[in-house]
């Protein structure tokens, strides 16, 4: 569905420097400099795939979503979507799109949001019978019907966001496009956006392509992830796999039948193991951390198991920003 070969785009900007010495004073002079945003980037996203698109700010995640929806050219390279190149067959590829921007609005701000949808009939010519049909499901899957005819700029955010929504699925589009999409919103609208997206990506096959800071999002959403930083991509897989890789380390909490002895360091081999550390004892209890890169589960359960016999377990991951900002790191 997305496919993007050697993606290369850069900027140029221009720093002031303060002028030459003998100069007039308060001259002052611009140097030119070439930004890379995108470096080469290649990857391919199949149809109804769910895609985390995440990195640091200034990573490049918006330019590239900029060229895949043809608002930008490449320097070099080729991006395409459905097979159609999205800058020399912009407006057909803007009928099989659509995109959220957190930070932009597609809706009229002194309109109530019906207006604007009715506007967006006949901008993708869409036909009677099918735009009454999409508006009836998406207000009932967004819950629009309480702010229908209110004006844009009386909505809260998260009404504005779900109307966004609504606005770039209007037309069924085959993929969609969301930059940071729930910005600023309050847990339960979160929550309310999180199950729409994934209900239309299940349901009706939308290929989705998210970028967020909020990585949370990425984990309850998205099958796949693709890391990038400075215009690179440094991953494209699964964040489990990116866990397994992670040195951030993995609680464990071991309960057994009997008190645990005071010497489990020499009686399970641990002064071998320097992945794995007991931070703490309490009669029957242990508490362990492990790298999952070294260990599963099983093993370390296997390693304790001279201790006596198991009767409950428990697993802590650490926070998926901290597996990030160690994979970074």
């Amino acid at each position: 569905m997305i496919r993007a070969e050697n993606l290369y785009r850069t900027f140029v900007r221009y720093k002031h420097e303060p002028g030459l010495k003998g100069t007039l004073k308060g001259f002052v002079r611009r140097q030119k400099e070439t930004v890379e945003a995108v470096d080469h980037i290649s990857f391919h996203i199949c149809p109804g795939e769910f895609i985390g698109y995440i990195g640091p700010n200034g990573a490049g995640k918006s330019t590239t979503i900029k060229l895949m929806t043809g608002i930008l050219t490449p320097t070099s390279g080729a991006v395409s979507v459905d097979g159609r190149d999205p800058v020399k067959d912009r407006i057909r590829n803007a009928g099989i799109i659509g995109s959220v921007f957190g930070q932009r609005s597609q809706l009229w701000w002194d309109l109530p949001i019906m207006d604007t949808y009715s506007l967006f009939k006949h901008m993708y010519k869409i036909e009677s019978g099918d735009f009454n049909m999409r508006v009836e499901q998406l207000k009932e899957l967004l819950e629009l019907g309480e702010f229908w005819d209110a004006p844009v700029r009386q909505l809260s955010l998260g009404q504005r966001m779900r109307g966004e929504l609504g606005a770039a699925l209007l037309h069924s589009p085959k993929v969609l496009f969301l930059d940071e999409p729930t910005i600023g919103m309050d847990v339960v609208i979160k929550d309310q956006i999180k199950k729409f997206l994934k209900r239309i990506n299940l349901e009706q096959g939308v290929t989705v392509l998210l970028t967020t800071h909020d990585l949370k999002d990425v984990e309850d959403l998205c099958s796949r992830s693709i890391l990038i930083n400075r215009g690179r991509v440094l991953f494209d897989g699964s964040l489990s796999e990116i866990r397994r890789r992670s040195s951030a380390r993995t609680r464990i909490d071991l309960e057994f039948e009997n008190a645990v002895p005071s010497d489990i360091n020499e009686i399970c081999g641990l002064a071998k193991v320097s992945s794995l550390e007991v931070t703490e004892t309490a009669g029957k209890r242990i508490t362990a951390l492990f790298l999952r890169k070294e260990h599963s589960p099983v093993q370390i359960i296997e390693r304790f198991s001279p201790l006596g016999v198991v009767s409950d377990v428990r697993l802590t991951e650490p926070p998926i920003e901290e597996v990030i900002a160690d994979y970074y790191r």
